[in-house]
């Protein structure tokens, strides 16, 4: 036990001394406080600080919500395989999971809050629920997602935590806070907690494939004045997306962090995710080919405005760009080639460009549908982010990331092989 007490210190100080970390965190406050004064100033100002209108209501910040929701879903649902079916070759990866996935909803309703005409008011669709409304539906999904991430994540710490009880610093404080003095680790609580893991891991893919994000893409789905969302398909594009975009972001989280810490990266399993990240976005592709296929076929004229100017104008850059190159036709070759396919950094890079991706993907989601007039006569919209919107966005994405790095250092996010070493 003597051990534990004498070795966490000097771990935790040489994190506390290593400049990189130093650095990041200066980086991220420094951010934090430019788009906090920019949040303020959207705050006391409204909307006037953004390029929206009564034609183009949503834009970035939208595009960033659902982007957010979609990583949350897809880490949590990336979870499941190891704590509901029992994939344990992606263990090391699986408390850091739920975590991202508390962390990227907190981004995105802080980037719902930004949208609002009204932001004080935005418990009214949790206190007044509308039941005919999908939207004030998926508000009470959200509570109900969330609560259980944290009630999943905690069980999943517990063992740690108890472990870290014994620990005479910042981290061993925080465990015995949390534990509760319920210190016990035996075979009967392993077996509970694996059990009440498997519980609410098997309740949360319904939420969070029906409620959560599906119930994301059915918000955009059911504009029947916006032909392009107005689609059946729509609510199962978002899923799979998210399992994209999920994947990706946590193999790029895992592949960083271990670098940085230098610690020994697991291969196998960064080459695994990243096939099954490529295996999700070929579906992904594949979707999104339907439902262009479709559209064309329509022949409805705010169907093909809507991918003209997605396609073919000015906006055409995120598309073709991001979305398809960056995003898709880049990472696959990175996967599949084989100088690339085992190479760690390489699969960094397609994680990354899959992330990257994903935004533009939302982007295109949101903005060159409502582009296009919704009647007849009416002027197009004409919408690009203001230097407000972007600073605004970076701060919310600098507070997230500081929420990410503060708990990565004070929580026990690492495998349980790792935590075992701790204990001798």
């Amino acid at each position: 036990m003597q051990g534990i007490a004498k070795q966490e210190p000097l771990k935790e100080n040489s994190k506390a001394s290593n400049p990189l970390f130093k650095w990041w965190i200066g980086i991220l406050l420094v951010l934090f406080a430019i788009g906090g004064y920019f949040i303020i100033e959207r705050l006391i100002l409204g909307l006037t600080t953004t390029n929206l209108s009564s034609i183009t209501p949503w834009g970035a910040w939208i595009a960033f919500y659902i982007f957010f929701v979609g990583l949350s879903a897809g880490s949590f649902l990336l979870s499941t395989l190891i704590f509901v079916f029992g994939m344990d070759q992606y263990e090391r990866v699986g408390k850091m999971a739920l975590f991202t996935a508390v962390v990227c909803m907190i981004i995105a309703l802080t980037f719902v809050l930004m949208d609002l005409g009204r932001p004080e008011r935005f418990m009214n669709a949790l206190i007044h629920w509308n039941v005919t409304s999908i939207l004030a539906w998926e508000i009470h999904f959200y509570v109900v997602y969330i609560s259980l991430l944290v009630a999943e994540l905690y069980i999943a710490m517990r063992e740690d935590l108890v472990r870290l009880t014994k620990v005479d610093s910042i981290r061993g404080k925080i465990a015995r806070m949390l534990t509760f003095k319920n210190s016990t680790i035996n075979e009967h609580t392993k077996k509970r907690d694996h059990r009440w893991m498997k519980i609410l891991g098997t309740i949360g893919i319904p939420l969070a494939i029906l409620g959560v994000h599906g119930g994301t893409g059915a918000i955009f789905a059911v504009v029947s004045a916006r032909a392009s969302w107005n689609t059946g398909i729509f609510p199962i594009i978002f899923v799979v997306s998210a399992m994209v975009s999920g994947t990706a972001l946590l193999l790029a989280i895992y592949i960083i962090k271990t670098k940085v810490t230098g610690k020994e990266i697991d291969q196998g399993m960064v080459v695994s995710l990243a096939k099954m990240m490529i295996a999700f976005l070929f579906i992904d592709l594949l979707l999104q080919f339907y439902e262009y296929l479709v559209g064309l076929y329509g022949l409805e004229h705010s169907h093909l405005q809507s991918l003209g100017t997605m396609m073919g104008s000015s906006y055409s850059w995120s598309f073709w760009g991001v979305q398809m190159f960056l995003g898709a036709v880049v990472p696959i070759f990175l996967v599949f080639y084989k100088k690339t396919a085992t190479n760690i950094n390489a699969l960094l890079i397609a994680g990354i460009l899959v992330v990257i991706g994903i935004i533009g993907v939302r982007f295109n989601i949101v903005v060159p549908s409502q582009i296009v007039p919704v009647f007849e006569g009416r002027p197009a919209g004409n919408y690009f982010p203001t230097f407000n919107e972007w600073m605004v966005s970076i701060g919310i994405v600098a507070m997230g990331l500081l929420i990410f790095t503060i708990g990565d250092r004070l929580l026990p996010l690492e495998d349980t092989q790792h935590a075992e070493k701790l204990e001798g």
